[in-house]
């Protein structure tokens, strides 16, 4: 999901994530090693094999 920043954002366990890019990528599949801006992780899949 695309966020026009700055975007401060409040995770579950109260803390903040903060930034003052122009514009962030936030992730919304929690696969994210960088949580919870988007890291491109939900893309990292094996090939798919065709039948």
């Amino acid at each position: 999901m695309l966020v026009e920043g700055p975007v401060e954002v409040v995770l579950d366990d109260g803390g903040t994530a903060v930034s003052d890019r122009f514009s962030v990528a936030l992730c919304t599949c929690r696969r994210s090693r960088t949580y919870p801006w988007c890291d491109t992780s939900h893309r990292r899949r094996g090939k798919r094999r065709e039948q």
